[in-house]
C-alpha cells in the first residue's frame, strides 16, 4: 500500500519505518507499508501550495459542484467505504453503515450547499466619507491531523470546510487506520478537484505529523486527538504564529435529576457511553444521578450493559466491537483494575473477554460505582466502554460535579422539568449540551469544546470561522485629495 497521496498520485512512504494496518478484532494484518515521512510532507504542502491560487480563485458554485460530485461517488461507493471502515478499526458494520459512512456523505453535500455562502457584508459609509466592505478569505495551506476512531469522518471534518473556503489541505490520518483516508483522496480527484487541493501523508505523529506541523508553508494546523498532542500541536505552531484548530479529549457527563424519565436515562446512558465501543470523546463516561433514583439507574444500567453483545464487527447482531489495538484494550483494562484497587465497584463487565474474544482486542460493557469524585477513573479518559456512575443530592451539586473535570466537549441532561434543562444548558461547561439525549450530531450544527477540550469548530457553517480570514477594505468616495483627518499630520496647507 502507498503512505501518500499528493499532487493528484499515489506515491510511497521513504521514512524507512514500516507499519501495519491490523483488524483488531481478529489481529490479522491488512495492509502493510512504509509510512510518510519528511520528504513527502514536504512534496504535499509543495503541492497544495501550487494550487491554492486556483482553488482560491474558483467561484464558490465550481468549488461546491466539485463537493457534490464527491458526495455523489462516495454513495455509489457505500459499501467499500463500509467494509474498509469496519475492516482497519473492528467497528460493528451497523456503526459504519448507519453512522460513518452515511454522516460523512451528509457532511459533504451539506458543504457543497455552504461553499455558496460564505458571507462577507457590504456597510454603510461609517464615517461619511468611506464605504466600508468584509472580504471573508482563504487561509492558505492547511495542515490536518486526523484520528484513528473516526477515519473517514474526521478526514471529512477537516477537509470540508477548508476545502469549500478555498483553502488546500495536507491531511495526516492515524497511521493505524489510512485506508478510507487515502480513498478519499482518490474520490477528490474523481469529483473533479484539481490535483494538489487535498494531499494525505500517512505516518508516524513524530516524525510526518510534527514535520507537518512546523512546516513553513503551512498556514494553519487543525487537529483532533489527545489534550496533551494538543499541547505540542500548539507548540509548533506558535514557531510561524499559525492559526490553530483543536478537538481534543472529553469526560462527558451525564447528568440525570430526580424527575428524569428512567427508562430513557438508562437506554441513552448505554447507547452514550458504548458508542464505537466507548472510543468517543463525546461519549457518556460519567453518569451523575439524583439520590432518589440512583440506585434504580445503577441497577438497570448494569442489567443493560451486561445484555450487549460484544463480538465479529462483520456479524449483525453485534453491538460492540473490539477496541482498537491490544494496546488500547490494555489501557483500558489497567484503568479498572486501578479503580477496583482504589476502592471502586464493577457492577458489569471489567474482564478482558477469552474463549473466542481472545484473538481480538475485546472489553466488554462496564459500569463502575462508589468511585472518589478525583479518582483517575473519573477525571481522565478512558476512552473505551466504561461509565461511572455517581449520586449527587441537589441541582447545585450535580451540576457543580458535572463540571468538575479539565474538558468542556460534551454533556448532557436529563430532566421533564424545562427549568432544570434551561439551568443545566447554561451552566454546564461544555461545547455541546444535549437534553434528553446523548451523541446525536447533525452537519448543521458545530461541535468544538471548551476549556482543555479545545477550541473552534466542527461542521456547520460556524467551522468557516476557522477556515477563513476577515478582511476589511475601505473605499473612498468623496474623490477629494485633502482628508479632513490630514489636519492630524499637518497643517492646512
Amino acid at each position: 500500500m502507498d503512505a501518500a497521496f499528493i499532487a493528484g498520485a499515489a506515491r510511497a512512504g521513504t521514512s524507512g519505518q514500516s507499519g501495519e494496518v491490523i483488524n483488531p478484532a481478529n489481529g490479522e494484518v491488512v495492509q502493510t507499508y512504509e509510512y510518510a515521512g519528511p520528504a513527502e510532507v514536504d512534496g504535499a504542502v509543495g503541492a497544495a501550495r501550487n494550487a491554492f491560487k486556483e482553488w482560491s480563485s474558483a467561484a464558490p458554485v465550481e468549488r461546491s459542484e466539485v463537493l457534490r460530485k464527491l458526495a455523489d461517488r462516495m454513495q455509489a461507493r457505500t459499501e467499500e467505504y463500509v467494509a474498509a471502515e469496519t475492516q482497519q478499526t473492528g467497528k460493528p458494520l451497523r456503526l459504519s453503515r448507519e453512522f460513518d459512512v452515511p454522516g460523512s456523505i451528509d457532511n459533504a453535500a451539506f458543504f457543497a450547499g455552504a461553499a455558496r455562502n460564505l458571507e462577507g457584508k457590504a456597510a454603510a459609509e461609517w464615517d461619511g466619507a468611506h464605504t466600508s466592505i468584509i472580504r471573508r478569505e482563504p487561509i492558505g495551506v492547511v495542515g490536518s491531523i486526523a484520528p484513528w476512531n473516526y477515519p473517514l469522518q474526521m478526514a471529512m471534518w477537516k477537509m470540508l470546510p477548508a476545502a469549500a473556503a478555498g483553502n488546500t489541505i495536507v491531511l495526516k490520518p492515524a497511521e493505524i487506520t489510512p485506508i478510507t483516508t487515502l480513498m478519499l483522496a482518490e474520490d477528490c480527484i474523481a469529483a473533479g478537484m484539481p490535483a494538489g487541493v487535498v494531499n494525505v501523508v500517512a505516518g508516524a505523529g513524530p516524525v510526518a505529523g510534527e514535520a507537518l506541523m512546523s512546516h513553513p508553508d503551512v498556514n494553519m494546523v487543525s487537529f483532533t486527538g489527545s489534550t496533551a498532542v494538543g499541547k505540542r500541536v500548539m507548540e509548533l505552531a506558535t514557531a510561524d504564529v499559525k492559526r490553530v484548530h483543536l478537538e481534543l479529549g472529553g469526560k462527558a457527563p451525564f447528568v440525570v435529576f430526580d424527575d428524569a424519565d428512567l427508562e430513557a436515562a438508562v437506554q441513552g446512558a448505554a447507547a452514550g457511553a458504548l458508542i464505537n465501543t466507548g472510543q468517543d470523546c463525546t461519549a457518556a463516561t460519567r453518569a451523575y444521578v439524583q439520590r432518589p433514583l440512583y440506585e434504580a439507574f445503577v441497577e438497570q444500567v448494569s442489567d443493560l450493559f451486561a445484555q450487549i453483545v460484544i463480538g465479529d464487527p462483520l456479524d449483525e447482531s453485534t453491538d460492540i466491537g473490539p477496541l482498537i489495538s491490544r494496546r488500547q484494550q490494555e489501557r483500558v483494562a489497567g484503568f479498572v483494575e486501578r479503580a477496583r484497587q482504589d476502592g471502586a465497584k464493577v457492577r458489569a463487565g471489567g474482564q478482558i473477554p477469552g474463549g473466542a474474544l481472545a484473538s481480538g482486542a475485546y472489553y466488554p460493557a462496564t459500569v463502575i460505582t462508589d468511585a472518589a469524585q478525583s479518582s483517575e477513573i473519573v477525571q481522565s479518559e478512558v476512552f473505551g466502554p466504561v461509565l461511572v456512575v455517581l449520586p449527587f443530592d441537589s441541582d447545585d451539586e450535580g451540576l457543580a460535579l458535572a463540571n468538575d473535570t479539565p474538558y468542556g466537549l460534551a454533556a448532557s441532561a436529563w430532566s421533564k422539568d424545562v427549568f432544570r434543562t434551561l439551568r443545566a444548558q447554561r451552566e454546564i461547561q461544555a461545547g455541546c449540551v444535549w437534553i434528553n439525549d446523548h451523541i446525536p450530531i447533525v452537519s448543521e450544527m458545530p461541535h468544538g469544546g471548551y476549556k482543555q477540550s479545545g477550541f473552534g469548530k466542527d461542521m456547520s457553517t460556524y467551522s468557516f470561522e476557522e477556515y477563513t480570514q476577515v478582511k476589511h477594505v475601505s473605499m473612498d468616495i468623496t474623490a477629494e485629495a485633502k482628508k479632513g483627518w490630514h489636519r492630524t499630520i499637518f497643517s492646512e496647507k
